[in-house]
């Protein structure tokens, strides 16, 4: 049995980034008999960190696995630990740069979160805010998908999103939110400090949420499906963002 409070990096990718990362790794799995050199890197990169390496067969990966590509690796890893607001503007100091925060209104797929993280990863932006209920948390699918990713971008957790905006505001941010009606989101300028808030999947913005956002932008359609994957129109919006900040 595994320890409550353990969960897992799968696949080889994130299984590096995670072994190359402050990430407390318990334990890893890797399949018997495969000689791949990213295996192997792996072994070695556990064997300097004093984690013990565990040769099993492939049936035990995919059961830890739950069925997802384990590429012949899966670590044990102590549960990822959340960042504090104070700590996603420390980021953007550290960095001289006016912070630029994400919010997700209750993103429910692990799959959307991941790819939001990767992409949140590669423009920079300082950290996550996802609220603790009715909404994906950071697991190991997250993590897969992000392939790395999320040893980089701090995820901040929070108990009412309608409070963590209305202090950010007073913190000096400018908060956007994501609707059918809005301001063209190519028009868009994210200089200065600012905030983005994806809404869900299905349901977009929480409304009370949606009161407290200074503008809304909107991505212009001409297809015949009105509406785009939740990571994707956030990789749209957070590189237009990145764009509009020069760089």
């Amino acid at each position: 049995m595994m320890a409550q409070n353990e969960d897992f990096v799968i696949g080889r990718h994130p299984a590096l980034a995670a072994l190359k990362s402050k990430q407390a790794v318990n334990k890893v799995f890797i399949q018997s008999g495969l000689k791949a050199d990213a295996l192997k890197e792996i072994s070695a990169l556990a064997k300097k960190k004093d984690v013990i390496v565990n040769q099993v067969p492939k049936a035990k990966l995919d059961l830890l696995a739950d069925g997802q590509n384990h590429q012949g690796v899966v670590l044990a890893v102590a549960a990822y630990e959340y960042a504090n607001l104070d700590q996603l503007f420390e980021q953007a100091e550290k960095k001289g740069e006016d912070p630029f925060f994400i919010i997700l209104d209750g993103i429910e797929d692990p799959h959307n979160l991941g790819s939001i993280m990767r992409t949140a990863d590669a423009a920079g932006i300082h950290g996550i805010i996802i609220p603790k209920r009715r909404a994906v948390q950071l697991t190991a699918t997250v993590a897969k998908t992000s392939t790395g990713a999320i040893e980089y971008v701090p995820v901040c957790r929070v108990t009412n999103l309608v409070q963590t905006v209305e202090e950010l505001k007073k913190r000096g941010l400018w908060v956007f939110g994501t609707d059918m009606h809005g301001t063209d989101f190519r028009k868009w300028s994210a200089k200065g400090p600012t905030a983005l808030v994806i809404g869900n999947e299905g349901k977009g913005i929480a409304p009370l949420l949606k009161k407290k956002c200074d503008e809304m932008l909107t991505i212009p359609m001409v297809g015949h499906v009105q509406s785009l994957n939740a990571s994707v129109a956030a990789s749209l919006l957070i590189y237009q963002g990145f764009t509009s900040r020069g760089n």
